[in-house]
């Protein structure tokens, strides 16, 4: 740990002990950001999980319903049935912010999937399957901005976190430091002036 190169004065010790003081604080600061920062990621995760939990089902739903559909009608047959319309839904990012974070929640209209025009080659499997698949996408875009989300915290999360660090592990202990030696300066220096003081008065 090195001392910083200060005269030691009284004015420059004052100095010190207020920056120290602001040092603290914003140690403490970042310390209870750190905190909320963890709080809103563990919360974030669990969100996440239940969704993934959610699309793990549905994709499970969906891969039998196209095992089925497949074991009807052949792929080369299953190829031939009319693809599904565009997906009739309001998707939309609602932002959100968390000691400066930005987070995005997505929000959709949950509209119910169209079905493609009638054909003569339809069947229920192909529809099933086709319904299947659609629930899919809303939930993958809910996953898509959970994932940008715990990226940005887990970001900001490691900025705070190397900030206290450096506050707690080194500009802290060296301004200490600094200030202990400015002290036993200033008291060698008044110890000095009695001593002289002394000399004077003999």
């Amino acid at each position: 740990m090195t001392e910083r190169a200060i005269v030691p004065t009284h004015s420059a010790f004052l100095e010190l002990k207020e920056e120290r003081s602001g040092m603290r604080e914003g140690y403490r600061f970042l310390d209870e950001k750190r905190l909320i920062l963890a709080a809103e990621i563990l919360a974030e995760l669990g969100r996440y999980e239940h969704e993934l939990a959610a699309f793990r089902a549905d994709y499970r739903e969906a891969a039998d319903a196209l095992q089925g559909a497949v074991a009807r009608h052949g792929l080369e047959g299953l190829a031939i049935h009319p693809p599904a319309p565009p997906l009739d839904t309001d998707c939309r990012l609602t932002p959100r912010r968390v000691l400066g974070v930005t987070l995005h929640d997505l929000v959709d209209s949950d509209r119910q999937p169209q079905s493609p025009p009638p054909s003569v080659a339809d069947s229920p499997d192909a529809d099933r399957c086709r319904r299947a698949f659609q629930v899919l996408i809303p939930r993958i875009a809910r996953l898509a901005a959970m994932v940008g989300n715990l990226q940005r915290l887990r970001a900001d999360y490691a900025r705070t976190a190397r900030r206290a660090r450096a506050l707690e592990d080194v500009l802290l202990p060296e301004i200490d430091d600094t200030l202990r030696a400015v002290e036993s300066a200033l008291e060698e220096l008044e110890r000095e002036e009695v001593v002289r003081a002394r000399q004077v008065r003999v």
